[in-house]
Formats: C-alpha cells, structure tokens, sequence
C-alpha cells in the first residue's frame, strides 16, 4: 500500500468519532512538520528578542520602564487569555484556518510594532501580535497530532516541536543583538513578516485541515472574563510604582482584579462549556505541575528582564553581546531538557522538577548579590545554574499536565499549560520588575528632592536607568558623572531586590510541588483506587468515576477506544460524558468478571 493510504487507514481508524481530517502520508508528513516548526519559533524567537532590543526602544521611544513592562506583556497577557478559546474555534471551524489567520495576524502586528512611533502604539501593535500567537500555538500542536497518527512517529514529532521552542529562546537575544548591530530597532519585529507570509502560503498548499465535528462551543465570557482580570490585575502591579500603591485608583484596580477573576472562577464552575475546566485542577499532577511551570516561567523571564538592562545599561554592552552573553542560559537548557525526561523515567517526575525548580532558586539567590563591581564571569556559572535547572523543571512538568488528562480533552491540556507559561512569564516581569521600580526610585527620589531639576527630566530620571544615563551624558562634567553613577547603583539595588522575590517564590513553588506533586502516574492511579468506595464494587461493576479517571489519569497508553471494541458502534456503546463529572459511561460487559469469564473462555 502506499505511504499516503497507509495515512489515510491509519487517519480512519484512530480518528475520534465526530472528527474530521485530510489524510496525510510518507514524507510530506515531516514536510508540514517543518511548517510547522518554523511558525512555531517565530513565537519563541518573539518571546526573548524583544529584551535585548528593550534598552534601544527606551533610549528611541523614551519609554518608561512601565511602558517597558507593558511592551512585554500585552503580548503575553493577550497570548495567554485567547489560548484556550482559539484553540477551541479551530476544532470547530477547522485548525488550518485559524492557523492561517493567526499568521496573517502576527504579521500585521510584526510590522506594526516595526514602525511604532511612540510606546503607545507599540503596546497597541504588540497585543495584536499576541492575538495571532494565540491562534498559532494550539494550531500547531493540533495538526501535528493529526498528521502523525502512528503513536511512534508522534512521539518523534512533538519532541522536534518542543526543540524548536529551545531553539528559539536560545537564538533569540543573538539574533536581536545581530538585527540591532546592523539595522534599527524596528528590524527585530519586521523579521517576523516575511516568514510569517511563507508560513501561510506554504500552509495554504501543504498543510491538511483538521476539526472536530464534536468539539464544544467557545467560551467568549470565560475568555474575556480572564483577559480582562489578568491585564487589570498586571496594570495595578506595573503601575504602583509610578502612582504609589495606596493611590485610588491602584487600589481599585486591585479590587477591580479580584472581581472579575472571581467571577471568572464562578462562570467557569456553572459553565456547561468552559473555556478551562475546573475539575482537572482536581488532579494533583495537573495543578501541581501547572503551578510548577508558571513559576519557572515567573523566575527565568523576570530574570532576563532584568539582566539584560543590566549588561547593557551597567556593563556597557551592545545589544549583540548582550545576546551572545545570555546565549548560555538557553544553550544549557536546550542540552538539559531531552536528558531530564530520562531522568524522570529513571527516579520519578517529582525529585527531578524539584530539583530543578531549587537550583533556579538558588541560582536567583546567588545573583541576587550583584554589586555595581560586579562582572559577567561573576555571573556566568549562575547563568548556567539556571538554564541547568529551568530544562530539569519545564519538560516533566509538561508531560505531566498532558498526562494527566484524557486523550480527547489533550488539546484543552495543552492549551492550559500554554497558558501557565505565558502568566506565569508575564507575572514575573511584572512582579520583578516593580520590584526594580520600588527601590530605584525609593533611592533616586531623595536625591533630586533637593535639586533644581525641572520636572520633564525629573520624570525621565526617576522612569527608568536608560533615562537617567541620557540625562547624565548631556549635562556631562563631574555632575553627569556623579548621576550615572548614583543611577547604577540605584538600579543594581533594585535589580538584587527583584531576584530575591524571585528566588523567594520559586523556592516557596519547589517546596509545594515536593510536598504535592506524584511522583509517577501510577501513584496517582493507585491512590484514587486505594481511596474508591467499597461499596462501588460490591456488585461487579466497576466505579465508573475511579475507573474512567484512574485509566485516563496517564493519558493516551491508559484509555481504552470503545470505539474498536466488538460489536456496535462507539454511541452505542455509551461513550457518554456527564457535563458535571467528565465521567465515562462503560458498557455493561466491561465488568471485572465479565472481563475475566471472557478471558477464560479463549
């Protein structure tokens, strides 16, 4: 038979009922795949090559650091809030599609933000490339489940995809850094156009569609409910500094934040089509492992927000040796990533998430002590130690979130643990940084109490160190000297005080997950039997709750396809889900004696 029946048989047969797709065989399987992976790290690249290009945009721009942290995450929160529901529209409307306009998105976004005049616009723009973002990512991993239906080649596949993010965060800063060096700063977003357009005319011809005639409907309050709190929530953080924390509106904010996340928490437990549902937080090795990866995220992106400003602003680097400088973080973690998975079949997922969750605390710690003396080899090990530890913690976290949920809920997995990396990476800007903000103007503001300064310059001083240091070189002389000195320190300050929260909440997160995450899955499975009622048994059925969770607890090797069993078809065989339990309805002969009887009489 040819590659591309053989697809089309194997597409029929493990297809689930309701769904729809184009079959595809032979080597255009791994030609898509490449697609794939190339607007896949688009968005990795995205993620990390905007903070090399940050200190340019605030000399450019005159941006705040405020405006800073909201170039950053406007595009993580929008990013993060569309996920899930993006991902549901494409298995209703068609994965290709959506996949095809989130690059027509990103690309308009991209250049947009190339051409920005003021911080502004560039907030604006790049909010709109979290859009396209968001309906790229859940697309990719959704048609390459598709496409590789063999669970061997499957497995080949999405450990290519997990590489390129590696890759991306890896390259990214070096090739901001390039881009910066040779072209204006508008370059590191009009990079993304061009590919972003071969992206979608090479989709349009190779790329097969999929979708699920059986998928759920969106949930556009649970996703606005959720954008909204989270950004509300991220603009009373980033903007505390500036008005003070005990300012009104803050605290409205504030206020305002905890409202409507409630309210989202409410909507999604009395919804019969939530956009996240509620009940796999239920499972320890799901929350456990989402919290674990937000607060990796939390740490590794605060931290480079931070350490970036630092070898450019304090250590006098350009934009490119700043890249080549955080190069190592990403290289030690793309080499530490495929081993800890290993590592994880070896001992178990808890000592190794552990493990790396400590050494990025510590790491964070050790850098926490940087003094304006301090030096790039100084932190050089530390860079390594938390690569090291960021690749132990992140790859057995994700395996097990998506292990942790049934096959056919495994795209609504995988969207949530999009989502924890994306808040927990736009928390750690915000937290971290604001923590910056606290005490560089906490030390700068007594300073200029006392001096003439007019108050445009004060504003541009107290805004962020780049401001300070354009300020300082126009007056020049001792008196510029003297400022740029006091600025750095200020800055430093700050910086040291932003890794200690850092290190403070990931060590507090390691400690949580030691104490709740599984270690195997079949710990899991084994204590939600140990924990079955006896009485659920005493008639030779089998608990349809505990049965149906405790075999779809580790994924796709647990579940059994009602579909392929003898006789009937898969409705008649009650593939049933309650709306309130997620639990499956078993056929009558699939009981523990019948099951046994049936064995006997072969």
């Amino acid at each position: 038979m040819a590659p591309l029946e053989e697809g089309r048989d194997r597409s029929a047969e493990t297809a689930p009922s309701g769904a729809t797709s184009e079959a595809v065989g032979g080597v255009r399987r791994w030609i898509v795949l490449s697609v794939l992976c190339v607007s896949l790290l688009v968005i990795s690249l995205d993620t990390t090559v905007l903070n090399v290009a940050m200190p340019t945009i605030v000399r450019r721009l005159r941006a705040t650091s405020s405006q800073l942290q909201w170039t950053v995450d406007a595009y993580a929160v929008v990013f993060a809030g569309l996920l899930l529901v993006l991902g549901s529209l494409g298995d209703r409307v068609g994965r290709k599609w959506i996949f095809l306009a989130g690059l027509t998105v990103f690309a308009g976004g991209s250049a947009g933000s190339a051409f920005s005049g003021t911080p502004d616009r560039l907030v604006i723009a790049r909010a709109c490339m979290g859009v396209g973002a968001a309906a790229i990512m859940p697309s990719t991993l959704s048609i390459l489940s598709n496409v590789f239906t063999a669970d061997r080649d499957r497995a080949r596949a999405i450990g290519i995809w997990s590489g390129t993010t590696g890759l991306g965060v890896a390259a990214g800063p070096i090739v901001g850094g390039w881009l910066l060096a040779h072209f204006w700063w508008g370059s590191v977003f009009l990079v993304n156009v061009p590919i972003a357009l071969a992206g979608v005319i090479a989709a349009a011809f190779l790329v097969p569609n999929s979708r699920n005639m059986a998928a759920k409907r969106p949930d556009p309050v649970g996703a606005l409910l959720s954008v909204a709190g989270m950004g509300i929530l991220l603009w009373g953080i980033i903007e505390a500094p500036n008005r003070t924390w005990t300012s009104p509106l803050v605290l409205g904010a504030f206020a305002m934040a905890v409202v409507v996340l409630s309210a989202f928490v409410l909507w999604e437990l009395r919804s019969d089509h939530p956009m996240l549902p509620l009940d796999f937080f239920r499972s320890p090795r799901f929350s456990a492992a989402i919290g674990a990866m937000g607060l990796v995220l939390f740490g590794l992106l605060g931290m480079f927000f931070l350490l970036t400003q630092w070898l450019q602003f304090s250590l006098g680097y350009s934009p490119l040796q700043t890249g080549v400088r955080v190069g190592p973080i990403a290289v030690v973690l793309l080499v530490a990533a495929p081993l800890s998975s290993v590592l994880a079949r070896i001992v178990g997922t808890k000592p190794v998430v552990f493990s790396g969750m400590a050494l990025i605390a510590v790491g964070l710690g050790l850098l926490s002590r940087t003094t304006v003396h301090g030096t790039y080899f100084d932190a050089l090990p530390l860079f390594a130690l938390i690569g090291l530890g960021t690749g132990l913690a992140l790859a057995p976290s994700i395996e097990s979130v998506l292990g942790s949920v049934p096959r056919e809920e495994a795209g609504v997995g995988s969207a949530t643990s999009d989502t924890a990396l994306q808040l927990g990476g736009a928390l750690g800007v915000a937290v971290l940084g604001t923590a910056l903000n606290l005490r560089y103007q906490g030390r700068m503001t007594p300073l200029l109490a006392h001096q003439p300064v007019p108050g445009d310059i004060r504003h541009l001083i107290l805004g962020s160190l780049g401001g300070a240091l354009a300020v300082a070189q126009h007056v020049g002389g001792s008196l510029g000297t003297e400022l740029a000195g006091v600025a750095r320190q200020s800055f430093v300050s700050g910086m040291d005080l932003g890794l200690v929260v850092g290190s403070v909440m990931v060590g507090l997160a390691s400690l949580v997950v030691l104490a709740v995450l599984p270690n195997r899955a079949s710990d899991y499975r084994s204590e939600r039997l140990a924990n079955t009622p006896s009485s659920a048994t005493d008639s030779g059925v089998e608990p349809v709750s505990a049965m149906s969770r405790s075999l779809a607890v580790d994924g796709h090797a647990g579940q059994i396809p009602l579909g392929n069993v003898s006789g009937g078809s898969p409705a008649s065989q009650s593939d049933v889900r309650s709306s309130g339990s997620r639990a499956r309805v078993w056929p009558r002969w699939m009981t523990a004696s019948n099951c046994s009887a049936r064995r006997a009489s072969k």
